[in-house]
């Protein structure tokens, strides 16, 4: 209680009042001057009816309070208050999907702060927003609260989750090019399959289907389809509200084609012949935009290898709807002279600023290119650091400067993957990895694995700079131990330890180089077979090889020009320079992919071939090729020269390798979000060639294998399942087939 003034009191008139005492009761946290403060009157200064009401109602809305009474007597204000209680605890009751950490966050009710009504109401419909955002459109959230001493109580919200609101059915209207199987395979938004209790992408948000309007629009559009829209989606709940039927309601229109491709220019320095040998695009492929977009990068590359600033590059197209193509005039002319004057980066609390600067190919000074910088925001993008980055440019110090600003919000980058692998060859394994794709901030990728199944122990570490000595290239380590005991039906152990330094960088669009130098220390022991050739093998004991070699791969089966075809080539090269071992051994591989029918059938073709020339002396079993893997239909080490002197016999594996493979992969008709394809392959390939053969007993000549078989390939929430069914059409005696095979891998 506390009185204020000194003043006579001295009624005015009936509505109004002239207060000498202020009399305030009930408050015990809340001082009397933040009261006064509130309340808006002066002890001695006249106040009407109006003004006391009001500061009644601003006491009231001030959320400090549980009641107010203000109460005129004469020269004297009583202010009677309750305050509210102080939160204890808050806590939620009947969450299972989500955990308290993510309801705390979402809350602003905290503990040691004033309990209020209205935000505790307010915390309630957030809670119920994110169990919607979660796919839970019936929960319901009470808040209630449980009163303790001295004024404190805990605030508890009794959650009520509701079943998850699953994506029942997707269909499309107007599709005619392509089936509904096709497109439901573009959209992140799944039907709920029979998995449908594990599976968190057929669960209903709406925040998602903005991000499938999109896809399906990029999805057409590097088809040809230019005219293609969404022009509308209809989301139906079921009466039960627990599943949702969506509706896409598309235009397709006309596939376009690329017509004339031309290069103009106004520019004297500008040669549009030499601009246009650059150009890749031919007329009859089918447009897309990212092959315009690749070709104006390209063409502005071109003008700044000629000393040419501030050019620019537009594409000017003009449509021929009688041939359905599209004329494109790439016009060459000169922007306006702008320069970068900075570039702003913020919300990088953990990776360095370096990691993102060097996403730009622009610097400070350089003349600005709006171009290069949404495409260095690719990249930063493309990092997988950041859940979110926008990069924005503005006018600097002056008219002719911009500041390009970077705000990115910054993500976990590490993972810990618990797996479970098993095959016919190896048994039942288990694998541990550990990964952070952003070392101490640096962009760099640190990883450690251990894999171990019945017959075979591995322990893996790498390391890899992204960008070694400030330039385009990474440099990383591997280094691996492995064990095996009598694994792939041998009769020895092994023991290998590798560690393998390198460079790679590339050389052009879709191709990369990798320089490396490396150690390898292996071991035959343990050897309970009596085949001469291994015992010799076995004799020579631990062998060390110290080697250089390269690797060459061109990929375009995500850039190429064709999104339903790409080509993989690869060529590698190992030269044992020293050790135990000199040696030759090289190795190469070509793929080639396709989609056909509407992109409802896969069918690929894979080639390799792998050649070990030892210098030296003889090669190993540990160093030679077996065709494991790589041909399917037999045993492990079931393919080669084998040992005839004893009744197991023993494979030796070969000098020479080659394996083509074929294969279709299809629908079987079953909905598409069970994750079901069906497949058939056929294989081809041999493997030959011994330095020693023992006095020619060892039949080590070129003898072709084939196979085919069917596939079944299941996406289950286990891990993807194949099982392959397999007849070998051409083998020999001693090789050993296999009818069946049954693989999967799976993370937790």
């Amino acid at each position: 209680m506390i009185l204020l003034g000194a003043l006579a009191p001295k009624e005015v008139s009936a509505q109004t009042y002239r207060f000498g005492t202020i009399l305030i009761e009930g408050n015990q946290r809340v001082d009397d001057a933040t009261v006064l403060s509130y309340a808006g009157l002066v002890p001695g200064k006249t106040a009407t009816a109006a003004q006391v009401n009001e500061a009644s109602r601003r006491l009231t809305e001030s959320g400090l309070f549980e009641s107010v009474v203000v109460n005129p007597r004469g020269s004297v204000l009583e202010i009677t208050l309750v305050e509210y209680p102080t939160i204890s605890v808050v806590a939620f009751e009947g969450n299972d999907r989500l955990d308290d950490e993510l309801l705390a966050s979402v809350v602003s009710s905290q503990s040691r702060r004033v309990y209020n009504p209205r935000t505790a109401e307010a915390d309630a419909a957030q809670i119920v927003l994110a169990y919607e955002q979660d796919g839970r459109l019936a929960a319901s959230v009470t808040p209630k609260i449980i009163r303790r001493s001295d004024n404190r109580v805990d605030l508890v919200f009794e959650i009520e989750e509701g079943r998850n609101v699953e994506i029942q059915r997707i269909s499309f209207v107007g599709n005619r090019n392509f089936s509904e199987r096709r497109l439901r395979r573009v959209l992140s938004s799944k039907q709920a399959g029979i998995f449908r209790r594990f599976v968190r992408s057929d669960t209903f948000l709406s925040d998602r289907i903005e991000f499938d309007k999109q896809v399906l629009a990029d999805f057409y559009a590097s088809r040809g389809y230019i005219d293609f829209q969404v022009n509308s989606v209809t989301s139906e709940l079921a009466r039960s509200r627990d599943g949702y039927q969506l509706t896409f309601n598309v235009r397709e229109g006309q596939s376009f084609e690329f017509g004339e491709i031309t290069v103009s220019s106004d520019l004297s320095e500008v040669d549009p012949e030499v601009y246009e040998d650059v150009i890749r695009i031919r007329p009859g492929q089918t447009y897309t935009p990212l092959r315009v977009e690749n070709t104006i990068t390209r063409l502005e590359r071109l003008s700044l290898q000629q000393g040419l600033k501030f050019i620019r590059v537009e594409p000017r197209i003009t449509r021929n709807d009688r041939d359905l193509t599209l004329d494109i005039d790439f016009v060459v002319s000169r922007g306006p002279r702008v320069f970068v004057e900075r570039i702003d980066i913020e919300g990088n609390a953990t990776t360095m600023d370096r990691v993102i600067r060097r996403q730009f190919k622009t610097v400070e000074g350089d003349p600005f290119n709006p171009r290069e910088i949404r495409a260095a925001a690719e990249r930063i993008r493309s990092l997988g650091f950041f859940s979110n980055a926008d990069v924005n440019a503005r006018e600097g110090s002056a008219p002719d400067q911009v500041i390009v600003d970077v705000d990115v919000e910054e993500q976990p980058t590490g993972s810990l993957t618990l797996g479970a692998t098993y095959s016919a060859d190896s048994g039942i394994g288990a694998a541990i990895s550990f990964s952070e794709r952003n070392f101490l901030g640096r962009g760099q990728t640190l990883s450690f694995t251990i894999s171990t199944a019945s017959e075979n122990q591995e322990y893996g570490f790498r390391f890899v700079e992204p960008a070694f000595l400030s330039r385009d290239v990474a440099f990383s380590i591997d280094a691996s131990y492995q064990e095996t005991t009598d694994a792939f039906n041998a009769s020895y152990d092994t023991t290998k330890i590798k560690f393998v330094p390198s460079l790679g960088f590339a050389v052009g669009e879709n191709s990369r180089l990798s320089l490396r130098t490396g150690f390898e220390s292996t071991e035959l022991l343990n050897y309970t077979g009596s085949s001469a050739i291994l015992t010799d093998e076995v004799a020579l004991g631990k062998q060390n090889r110290f080697y250089a070699g390269y690797s060459y791969t061109f990929d375009n089966r995500r850039s190429g020009l064709d999104p339903n075809a790409g080509v993989l080539l690869s060529l590698s090269q190992d030269f044992g320079v020293g050790g135990d071992v000199e040696f030759i051994e090289s190795s190469f591989r070509a793929r080639a992919q396709k989609r056909i029918f509407k992109e409802e059938v896969g069918i690929s073709a894979d080639f390799e071939a792998g050649l070990l020339n030892v210098l030296n002396g003889d090669s190993r079993v540990v160093d030679r090729f077996f065709l494991n893997s790589k041909i399917r239909g037999f045993e492990a080490n079931g393919i080669g020269p084998r040992d005839p002197a004893i009744s197991s016999g023993e494979a030796l594996g070969g000098n020479i390798y080659a394996v083509a493979r074929f294969e279709t992969e299809f629908p079987l008709g079953l909905p598409e979000e069970y994750g079901i394809t069906g497949g058939l392959f056929a294989d081809f390939g041999a493997v030959w060639g011994l330095d020693n053969d023992n006095g020619g007993l060892v039949d080590d000549g070129f003898h072709l294998r084939s196979v085919i078989g069917f596939a079944l390939v299941w996406d289950s929430v286990l891990g993807p399942l194949r099982f392959n069914f397999t007849h070998a059409l051409q083998k020999e005696d001693y090789d050993r087939d296999r009818s069946f095979d049954f693989t999967i891998s799976t993370s937790f």
